[in-house]
């Protein structure tokens, strides 16, 4: 069943489904339309507590081997509060349940019983409840949308349907402005190559073949990024040729 079957299912009628959707669509262009990974994560957050019922602070977080977590983007400082009480403590939704499921929700922190220790430290920052999306799973890294409220059972079917709706967009948002920004780092990489290698075939009389030589003959002794190597060039006229610490 689709998660558009189900908000039906759940007494949602046309016009209900009309207005999300058109909320949704919304959304997509939204995220679209902002420059690079770090705007498309603040809009991710920021549309999430205006769209997802019952949110009132959201965050994206990267948990890496169920140990190392960090918090990419957050509404509000109290976001990354929450998400380091469960790396200091070790347990908590996105290190655990969202590696094998897509949804993991904490109704009432202050009877949460599956993370205890951590429930009572986000009960002890002001948490009440909590909700969160699995937006990837790529080898043993996640990546999470959390949604916070004050309130104990601030989240109900609606919110998880919504949310489940919101997550896949901003999934696609990110995974978009990822690939843009790597390609345009791989473009700016090469017109820094190319421009090192000017540089080397001016100075020294080489080949272009013999310039690239040079530069990562360099970037093996000194254990170097040949990008690094190439942009020292650029900008300080200098071809490192000791590893710099």
């Amino acid at each position: 069943m689709t998660t558009e079957e189900q908000y039906r299912r759940h007494g949602h009628d046309a016009d209900d489904l009309a207005e999300l959707a058109s909320r949704l669509g919304d959304l997509a262009r939204y995220l679209q339309q902002q420059d690079g990974v770090e705007d498309t994560l603040r809009g991710v957050v920021r549309a999430a507590v205006d769209t997802v019922p019952g949110a009132r602070y959201a965050g994206v977080s990267v948990t890496e081997a169920r140990k190392s977590m960090r918090t990419i983007a957050g509404s509000d400082e109290l976001v990354g509060k929450v998400d380091q009480a469960q790396i200091d403590l070790g347990q908590g939704p996105c290190l655990d349940a969202l590696y094998g499921k897509h949804v993991a929700v904490l109704p009432d922190m202050a009877r949460e019983r599956r993370w205890p220790r951590f429930a009572s430290r986000a009960v002890e920052l002001g948490v009440g409840s909590m909700l969160s999306f699995q937006l990837y799973v790529t080898d043993d890294a996640l990546g999470a949308l959390n949604l916070y409220s004050s309130d104990a059972h601030a989240f109900n079917d609606q919110s998880e349907q919504v949310g489940t709706l919101f997550a896949a967009h901003a999934a696609v948002a990110m995974a978009d402005a990822q690939q843009i920004e790597g390609m345009t780092r791989a473009v700016s990489t090469r017109d820094l190559i190319g421009q090192a290698k000017g540089i080397l075939i001016e100075r020294h009389r080489i080949t272009g073949d013999q310039a690239f030589a040079v530069l990562v003959r360099a970037s093996q002794r000194t254990n170097t990024k040949l990008a690094h190597i190439a942009e020292y060039l650029v900008h300080s006229g200098e071809l490192i040729t000791e590893p710099r610490l």
